[in-house]
């Protein structure tokens, strides 16, 4: 593959993405991303709770940091992957279970991003948090201006070294990316100023 049909493909360009993206947009965040992004947080003071339901697995590429810094960690699929503890559609699960009092952290599909964060907003318990790892160009959009009227994020945490994601999680294929990611936090109930920081 040339490097700029490369570039083209990561940027999501209309003439390539339909025939280059991952069915079921699986893409996985290089957990390095996850790393720092923690890291950052722990600089700040701010602490998730014990509990957090990763809600688009994929290969387990998130969940096995969060484990390893001690996270008791819900990890669910649309698809049946291996790595799954349950196979879940998060957006057609009708209910949450009453007992899953947890933080909901994931880099959900491309195309269903609004969606799982209308969706974990909706259903989220009072005070935990929903943390999406999301373009910057999420920042855009008439129908995001009112999803964030509704829901203002707490913070935004921009990667000021570009992340990389990679297609069914095969890393090796992937060197560079014109794509700038950021981690999205919302509180559940707040409603002030969203504050941006950088990683």
């Amino acid at each position: 593959m040339s490097s700029t049909h490369n570039t083209f493909v990561q940027l999501g360009a209309s003439n390539h993405t339909n025939k280059n993206r991952e069915t079921n947009d699986y893409y996985a965040t290089d957990p390095h991303a996850l790393e720092i992004f923690l890291d950052k947080l722990e600089e700040d003071n701010i602490k998730l709770h014990k509990d957090i339901w990763e809600c688009a697995c994929g290969g387990g590429h998130l969940s096995e940091v969060l484990k390893k810094r001690g996270y008791e960690v819900y990890s669910t699929d649309i698809i049946k992957r291996g790595y799954e503890d349950e196979q879940i559609d998060f957006l057609n699960e009708k209910y949450f279970k009453d007992d899953l009092m947890a933080d909901i952290l994931t880099n959900p599909p491309y195309k269903f991003a609004q969606e799982f964060v209308e969706k974990a907003l909706d259903r989220q318990w009072e005070g935990y948090y929903t943390i999406m790892f999301l373009r910057i160009q999420f920042l855009e959009g008439q129908a995001r201006k009112k999803l964030f009227e509704k829901y203002p994020p707490k913070f935004v945490y921009v990667n000021s070294k570009r992340q990389l994601c990679a297609m069914n999680g095969k890393f090796e294929k992937y060197s560079t990316t014109a794509i700038c990611y950021c981690w999205y936090i919302w509180e559940k109930g707040w409603k002030g100023e969203t504050i941006i920081r950088w990683i």
